[in-house]
């Protein structure tokens, strides 16, 4: 994945915008725009511990903490900081899903990971059951037998926004669950279980009105080849190519934006 990431990241942006709104380093500064793709929920084969991005063989007994080898971010909106995701400022060891069932409280958003997969957010219920959108249906289902292979971590402050009460965060799961595809206004888990854990109307697709005043900057922080900025012009936009790279691998480089318009 990191040779990927390498190859295309070194490629000639001399014709890039480089307006600097956020205080970012205009020789970083990168302008992607994603784009609308399927539900990318991926189910955990048979692979092995180190298959799945972990640095050693793991046993059935063995409850973590392990390290994943995982690319990592910063995200802002209008100078502030809204999501980070940075091994320097938090820990982002992850635990089997047996160990997360002991951490877990009614109301916590968790995100369980594998390599080349994006990861999957669930909201925590209790007694093993997740809230979660799989397959384009919003369904409740075990931890331990989602989680398929899959290690975990509590992510509640990943995003910087302020939660909603645990009670609140449980009605908005709870009250939209057997909903399916037409229905439903997320395209992933991730948007899904940050709409539940937050209340935030960006979490939706099409829930926030494009403007050239408002734009999302995603840093992504590469090893070895420093850190590179793509802008979007939604939080959905920027979380669906977040999602992207992790499960492909590749940073993409889309249409340039100048002054909000392509």
């Amino acid at each position: 994945m990191g040779n990927q990431l390498d190859r295309i990241t070194h490629l000639n942006y001399s014709e890039l915008p480089t307006g600097d709104p956020s205080g970012l380093e205009k020789d970083e500064l990168r302008v992607g725009v994603a784009y609308f793709f399927s539900d990318e929920e991926e189910e955990v084969d048979d692979r092995t511990p180190s298959d799945c991005g972990f640095a050693k063989e793991l046993n059935a007994a063995e409850e973590g903490p392990f390290s994943v080898s995982e690319v990592e971010y910063s995200a802002f909106c209008c100078q502030e900081c809204i999501f980070s995701k940075l091994r320097e400022n938090e820990d982002l060891n992850v635990y089997s899903a047996k160990t997360l069932l002991t951490m877990c409280k009614p109301g916590d958003l968790l995100e369980l990971v594998a390599t080349a997969q994006a990861p999957h957010w669930a909201i925590y219920e209790q007694d093993d059951r997740v809230i979660h959108l799989h397959k384009g249906e919003i369904r409740k289902d075990s931890l331990l037998e989602i989680s398929n292979g899959r290690h975990g971590r509590i992510v509640n402050n990943r995003y910087r926004y302020r939660p909603l009460h645990p009670d609140l965060v449980m009605q908005n799961a709870v009250g939209h669950l057997g909903l399916s595809s037409e229905e439903i206004c997320w395209t992933n888990a991730e948007s899904f279980a940050a709409w539940c854990r937050f209340g935030k109307r960006e979490f939706k697709a099409g829930g926030e009105a494009h403007s050239a005043q408002q734009q999302y900057f995603l840093k992504v922080h590469l090893s070895g080849s420093g850190v590179h900025t793509l802008v979007f012009r939604s939080l959905e936009d920027m979380i669906r190519e977040r999602r992207r790279v992790d499960a492909s691998g590749i940073l993409k480089e889309l249409s340039l934006v100048n002054g909000g318009k392509e």
